[in-house]
């Protein structure tokens, strides 16, 4: 039975003196999925990669505080952990059945004969490898980005359920059936060929996006955003731009980085929520908002954009606007037009009603949005009601405003979010 990679070594950590306890768990944190990427594919198992991660961060625990941190705490991960991974086999091979010994010999071989990375760009070309092989055609669409969003980027199984909407245990058994179908189809854990590359891409830019969305506005916990998250898609749309420079690729990158401009502005000194219209832009970071606006050109120039192009060229009409009420609102309705003919969905309806909103009176937005919930889609989506409210609180429909903020209140389990709704429907009462 195998354990999570984020549990029992963090159980050690916990157990070490403080000093060497604070080290690992900062090494644990930065590298943890890296090593595992390349341990996956050093051992061709997720299971005994997840044991190997574990075994080499005790390893640490033990060597480094008495023969100091290795020059590269990564590679030294990697190597002891494979090493830990070949003596465990072999102990076990001494309990095989006598049909099973070939098979655990020629096992045993391919794995001392795999090559670890020796530096830093193989370790990160694993780490992209490993999600290409994690959307492989062979699995469900919604097992790879479950399976990748696990074991590639380390989010949790309830995170994920989250950001899918989706119950828990439907969620694991997502994640168990893609690890089955890889290990029983003996999917390869290596990079696409050339030819393959595009019809994955799909999977791989929905990975990515999931994973800055559970970064930039977290669906529970006490803060608003996880930076490491987002930081962490933002570096993988890169990595996935030097591997394949499409306009889709610059589009997504692009959307990152112009919401990511925003994330100092967002919470207040105490954590809590700070809507686009109170927000500090002077907090905004320019650098990031100039480079994402370089790319969403160059990928809308090409003629061959999709979606996620669209997205950041609304998030760049946002960003570049010197207030609220200076922004183009009529290009972003546009946009969100153009938008819903690409990729129709009740998410984007929601927003493109949020910005009729904005262009044409409360009134008019608050109509789109009642006939997207009368549909029952977005029934418990927490955003379309916390919408709706603000549209009925803004009408002075006090009651029904009270009635949103409260089913939207029951929807959210993100602490900054529920005392934003308490101090609306206070504000309501007061």
């Amino acid at each position: 039975m195998s354990i999570t990679p984020t549990e029992q070594p963090r159980e050690a950590i916990d157990a070490a003196p403080a000093k060497t306890s604070e080290l690992i768990d900062t090494v644990f944190r930065a590298e943890s999925r890296r090593v595992l990427a390349t341990l996956i594919r050093l051992l061709g198992d997720f299971d005994l990669a997840e044991e190997a991660l574990q075994d080499a961060f005790r390893a640490a625990l033990e060597q480094w505080p008495l023969a100091g941190v290795p020059a590269s705490p990564r590679a030294w991960l990697v190597s002891t952990g494979r090493f830990k991974a070949i003596d465990a086999l072999r102990r076990n091979a001494r309990f095989e059945a006598l049909d099973d010994l070939d098979e655990a010999g020629q096992r045993l071989a391919v794995l001392s004969d795999a090559t670890a990375p020796t530096d830093d760009q193989q370790l990160e070309d694993d780490r992209l490898r490993l999600i290409f092989t994690c959307c492989h055609p062979a699995l469900s669409p919604d097992g790879q980005v479950a399976l990748t969003l696990r074991e590639v980027c380390g989010l949790t199984t309830e995170e994920i359920a989250n950001a899918f909407l989706t119950p828990v245990p439907t969620l694991a058994q997502r994640i168990v059936r893609a690890k089955a179908k890889i290990r029983d189809a003996r999917i390869p854990y290596q990079e696409p060929s050339p030819d393959d590359l595009p019809a994955r891409l799909d999977s791989v830019l929905r990975v990515i996006y999931l994973v800055f969305n559970e970064g930039y506005s977290a669906s529970s916990g006490a803060a608003l955003t996880r930076h490491d998250l987002s930081g962490e898609a933002i570096r993988l749309g890169r990595l996935l731009r030097e591997l394949l420079p499409e306009p889709e690729v610059e589009g997504l990158l692009a959307l990152m980085l112009l919401h990511e401009s925003r994330r100092a502005a967002r919470t207040s000194p105490t954590g809590d929520l700070i809507l686009l219209d109170d927000q500090d832009r002077s907090l905004w970071e320019r650098e990031q908002i100039a480079e994402g606006v370089a790319l969403v050109e160059h990928a809308l120039s090409s003629r061959r954009f999709g979606p996620y192009a669209l997205q950041a060229a609304i998030a760049a009409v946002l960003a570049e606007a010197p207030s609220t009420a200076a922004t183009d609102w009529r290009e972003i309705v546009g946009l969100y037009d153009v938008l819903l003919r690409v990729e129709p969905s009740p998410v984007v309806e929601l927003n493109r009603s949020v910005a009729v909103a904005m262009r044409d009176g409360p009134a008019a937005g608050l109509t789109l949005i009642d006939a997207i919930l009368a549909r029952g889609e977005l029934a418990d989506y927490r955003l379309a009601h916390a919408a709706r409210a603000d549209l009925c609180r803004r009408l002075g429909r006090h009651d029904d405003a009270r009635a949103a903020y409260l089913r939207a209140l029951s929807l959210t389990s993100q602490a900054p979010e529920r005392r934003f709704l308490e101090r609306r429907l206070g504000e309501l009462s007061a």
